[in-house]
């Protein structure tokens, strides 16, 4: 018996869940953490809103509301959906409880005192108007690579680059729109850095996706550097040292401690106060966390070296993050009322067809798009016409011609002898699937069972057999409904609620387990409860209401306008002639204080050597860049950024990752050589 821990992403309190939140993180925890619970395995399921953090200050000052107004609606909300779809938590807790408090702090002291945190003076945006300093995602400007005019202080949503607040071209206050100044100010860095040699051979020990090893194995191989770990906000953990009044613990360093903290609520809900020790502090404990691509970097990579520098703690067995989905082929955007959103989609069609459309599309290895026509066309001929349609004629026939009793079976022979051994092999070769995370094999593997078994029953035409052999009738039945059976097992971390029913339908009253599915153990004589249709088929009315209500809600926000215009602007000849673009050459590059991604740079032009910052060191070392001609454009409207007086800047390319590639001569040119 494996002792488990499954966790998946806290969900921001900020906003309620869509198809792409919960195929990325919770339909396949809930699906693994259901078949091991059959299995007989001794797992945990522990979740809980993420109630801290710049997007939730943000939406709560947009809607005129306190931050703690706004993570109680929408705990609520997220729980609802959460109940509703039948993701079955052990706990769901919430990052605002004072068990979380302590546990975050206890956790911060524990490696600060270990010499593992550190205060640093930085300089950082100050908003005069709203008299506060400027979190990365308080500020909102231009991109300075790719022009988009709403990129936020931490990342472009258009191009992806990460920046820096002070990156960007006419940087405004999120709230305000007053233009911050400079102000100095210091935070708690955690040691980061100290840490890539132990994570890189820790993670290169794992058997885990690609997508995941070889994204944290490439971060580790660019430089991990140490990551400011506090925030000045007045909503947050308080950081427990005296000195430290007014900082708060930065939402990714308390969030995940939150897996602790709820277990250690279960623990508490379950009278059993100190039972989460015998996960977190046990070193036979598989800790598996589910999340989406997007929070590889951060369970992969920070917080291994978190729990790392505290020491106490079990580290991840497997991180299998999925991919994203897409929606009627495009991107997921809420802000354009691109969605599905949980609570009326299960209102519509039901829960357990809201599960199998989505495990059916799960982005396991690369990103999937969910269909409204494909979902009423899988459901139709998977769920109703295979799975439901097999459950049903079988249990209705034996009602309506065997007295409504499981019959005595013997002398099995034919095809009954590949349907016994279908039926004993089917948990192995599903489970395997599960133990890989391949939901989506996994469910195409039962319903292959299930499509075995109509054929059968079409085989042996009981319907004919039943007035000339009650023998071989009853031999049809018995393994029919064994098969039923077998599938109600094999179903159910997919489809829990049709699964029950069947069972009820059996009148099987005992709890089956995973090893259950594989026996021919159906009593003979066993009286059959009320018979009713498992599933029906979607209509093409119901499907065209549901596209209808999608598409009416679909707007363009004006960024997106904005951002259109930005493409489609042609400029003169003229106006290209007054870019001054030359070859460069760089004389000397150091890193730039306080900012991970920035290089100060010497450039030498022909007739004079300029200064200018380029956001090139997550991908540049200062050693790499030195001695290289590039192109540069030298008459560019000079900028102070961190205090330096960036004098042009580089010319480079960004490939589809976000990387930033720097553009050379073919042949050696003297520097100042224009480029037209």
């Amino acid at each position: 018996m494996e002792k488990l821990l499954v966790t998946s992403a806290l969900p921001y309190a900020n906003g309620p869940l869509h198809i792409g939140h919960i195929a990325g993180a919770y339909l396949p925890a809930d699906i693994y953490v259901r078949y091991k619970r059959l299995k007989g395995d001794d797992v945990v399921y522990i979740c809980g809103t993420d109630e801290h953090g710049v997007a939730i200050t943000i939406a709560a000052e947009k809607q005129g509301i306190t931050p703690k107004e706004l993570v109680d609606y929408y705990y609520k909300d997220i729980k609802n959906s959460f109940d509703k779809l039948g993701i079955s938590f052990d706990n769901f807790s919430r990052t605002t409880k004072p068990v979380h408090y302590k546990t975050s702090q206890d956790f911060f002291l524990r490696i600060y005192e270990k010499g593992y945190i550190y205060k640093k003076d930085i300089e950082q945006f100050y908003c005069p108007k709203c008299k506060r300093f400027l979190p990365d995602r308080y500020v909102v400007g231009t991109c300075p690579y790719c022009g988009y005019p709403h990129a936020r202080g931490d990342q472009c949503e258009k191009c992806g680059r990460w920046l820096e607040p002070t990156e960007l071209i006419d940087p405004k206050c999120a709230i305000c729109g007053t233009t911050p100044v400079i102000k100095k100010t210091y935070h708690y860095y955690f040691k980061l850095s100290a840490f890539a040699e132990p994570l890189r051979k820790w993670l290169e020990s794992k058997d885990w996706k690609e997508n995941v090893k070889n994204t944290a194995l490439g971060w580790i191989k660019e430089g991990l550097k140490d990551r400011a770990i506090t925030r000045d906000l007045e909503w947050g953990v308080p950081v427990p040292l005296p000195e430290a009044k007014g900082k708060v613990l930065y939402v990714w360093f308390d969030a995940p401690i939150g897996y602790i903290s709820s277990t250690k609520e279960w623990a508490e809900k379950i009278g059993q106060p100190n039972k989460w020790k015998d996960y977190w502090l046990d070193p036979k404990t598989r800790l598996i966390h589910f999340i989406g691509k997007d929070n590889i970097v951060f369970h992969a990579i920070v917080w291994p070296a978190m729990l790392m520098a505290h020491g106490d703690f079990v580290l991840p067995d497997n991180v299998p993050a999925n991919e994203f989905m897409n929606l009627m082929g495009d991107k997921i955007s809420t802000s354009r009322g691109w969605a599905i959103w949980i609570p009326e989609f299960v209102d519509a069609f039901g829960p357990d067809y809201v599960r199998f459309g989505l495990a059916f599309s799960l982005p396991e290895y690369k990103d999937s798009d969910f269909n409204f026509y494909e979902f009423q066309q899988r459901v139709n001929s998977e769920l109703a016409d295979n799975f439901g349609n097999f459950v049903n004629r079988t249990l209705s026939f034996i009602k309506n011609y065997l007295g409504g009793r499981i019959p005595e079976a013997k002398n099995f022979k034919d095809m009954d002898l590949e349907v016994i051994k279908a039926i004993e092999e089917a948990p192995g070769k599903v489970g395997a699937l599960l133990e890989k995370f391949e939901m989506r094999k996994a469910l195409r593997e039962v319903l292959d069972l299930s499509n075995l078994a109509n054929r059968y029953f079409d085989y042996k035409k009981p319907w004919v057999t039943r007035k000339t052999d009650a023998e071989e009738t009853a031999r049809t039945l018995y393994l029919c409904a064994s098969l039923v059976k077998t599938l109600s097992v094999l179903a159910e971390p997919f489809i829990p609620f049709g699964a029950q029913k069947i069972r009820q339908m059996l009148n099987i009253k005992d709890r089956l387990t995973w090893e259950d599915a594989g026996k021919l153990d159906l009593p003979a004589g066993l009286e059959l409860g009320e018979i009713e249709i498992l599933y029906r088929k979607i209509s093409d009315e119901k499907i065209e209401a549901e596209v209808n209500k999608l598409k009416s809600r679909l707007k363009k926000p004006e960024p997106q306008k904005e951002e259109k215009e930005v493409e489609e602007k042609k400029i003169s000849y003229d106006e290209f002639a007054k870019l001054d673009i030359r070859i460069g050459k760089i004389l000397e590059a150091e890193k730039v204080e306080g900012a991970d991604r920035l290089l100060k740079l010497k450039v030498d032009l022909g007739d004079k050597v300029i200064t200018l910052v380029a956001g090139i060191a997550k991908f540049y070392s200062p050693e790499d860049v030195v001695g290289k001609e590039l192109p540069v454009l030298a008459n560019l409207e000079p900028r102070k950024i961190r205090g330096i007086l960036s004098q042009g800047m580089i010319l480079a390319a960004v490939d589809k990752d976000g990387n930033v590639v720097l553009l050379h001569p073919d042949k050696e040119v003297p520097p100042g050589t224009k480029v037209s």
